[in-house]
């Protein structure tokens, strides 16, 4: 089983910019496709961007291309999201998820498909 924790969030001005990190421990991270995910007050828990294993495919939400980039160093067992350009409708409590798999490549989108998840960590951007 792996444990994840996000940290990175706070409060920024619209424009401004955050890198949020997700750590794990318990396993090594290589062997997880990871994800990030947010939830706003009152809204679905909805997808940002996910990387495979070995970090050859990533995706990102529509809403987030082009201003957030995901990546991973597996060395660490870090897992980040650079998010630039911050608009407040990006304000939310961000998740990351891990799922395990044995396919390198493969990315997956819906939070159903992941097995573990952090607590969170909270981006508030501030008009």
């Amino acid at each position: 089983q792996v444990q994840l924790v996000e940290s990175g969030g706070g409060l920024v001005q619209a424009g401004g910019s955050l890198r949020l990190s997700c750590a794990a421990s318990g396993r090594t991270l290589s062997s997880y496709a990871m994800g990030w995910f947010r939830q706003a007050p009152g809204k679905e828990r909805e997808f940002v961007a996910a990387i495979s294993r070995s970090a050859s495919s990533t995706l990102h939400a529509d809403s987030v291309k082009g201003r957030f980039t995901i990546s991973r160093d597996n060395a660490k067992n870090t897992v980040y999201l650079q998010m630039n350009s911050l608009r407040p409708e990006d304000t939310a409590v961000y998740y990351c998820a891990a799922r395990q798999t044995s396919v390198t490549i493969v990315v997956f989108l819906k939070k159903g498909e992941y097995d573990y998840w952090g607590q969170g960590t909270q981006v508030t951007v501030s008009s």
